[in-house]
C-alpha cells in the first residue's frame, strides 16, 4: 500500500512539472500572462559542458536545472491534489 502512495507523489509531482512546463510555453507571448514563464536555470551549460579528457576517453559533464513561475504553481497544485487523493487509497 505505501508503494502506491509514493508511486502517486512521484507521478503527481512529474505531471505538475511537465504542465507547468508546457503551461509556461503557452503563456511566454501574452502580454498579460507572460510573467508565469519567468525562470532561471542553474548548473554547468549543457551547451558548453565541462569536458575532463584523459587522452584515452573524453568525458564530457553537464547539468542544467530550469525551473519557471508556472512550474512552481502547477508543483504545489499537484501537492495539494496528491493529499485529497492519499486519502481515497
Amino acid at each position: 500500500m505505501k508503494w502506491k502512495k509514493n508511486l502517486m507523489l512521484i507521478f503527481m509531482l512529474l505531471a505538475g512539472v511537465i504542465v507547468g512546463a508546457l503551461l509556461a510555453k503557452v503563456t511566454a507571448d501574452m502580454p498579460i500572462l507572460s510573467w508565469l514563464s519567468y525562470g532561471n536555470s542553474i548548473g554547468i551549460d549543457v551547451a558548453n559542458p565541462m569536458i575532463l579528457d584523459l587522452s584515452v576517453l573524453k568525458l564530457a559533464f553537464g547539468f542544467e536545472f530550469g525551473i519557471n513561475i508556472a512550474q512552481i504553481i502547477c508543483v504545489i497544485l499537484s501537492i495539494f491534489m496528491y493529499k485529497g487523493l492519499v486519502n481515497r487509497l
